[in-house]
């Protein structure tokens, strides 16, 4: 999934959102790739194929990533909570939360 999406009801789409991920039926084929610009007749047709919520991309920006950038890290936190980040005896739990935060962040893994 894309990083920054908000799950809607179909009732609150819109033409013109986009969606931020491929829009797949019940037996998995696709419906919308990822990126398809929304219009009144593609809305109107969904219902027909049992789709309720849609995962679409959001036109924020960099307030929105902050926010979601900081609540991840609030996470993370939570997560490690018992690991001393200056622990050099702890070396592979440090190493593990270095991982998470790249891959949670969406930054290069660097090895």
């Amino acid at each position: 999934m894309s990083a920054a999406y908000q799950h809607l009801a179909l009732a609150e789409v819109k033409a013109g959102m986009v969606l931020s991920d491929e829009l797949l039926d019940r037996q998995g084929q696709v419906l919308l790739p990822k990126g398809a610009v929304l219009n009144e007749q593609t809305i109107a047709l969904l219902p027909t194929h049992g789709i309720a919520m849609l995962a679409i991309a959001c036109a924020g920006g960099a307030t929105e990533e902050t926010v979601d950038n900081a609540a991840i890290e609030r996470r993370l936190a939570r997560l490690f909570r018992r690991n001393d980040i200056d622990d050099h005896d702890d070396w592979a739990t440090g190493i593990l939360r270095r991982y998470v935060s790249d891959y949670r962040l969406g930054r290069e893994v660097e090895p």
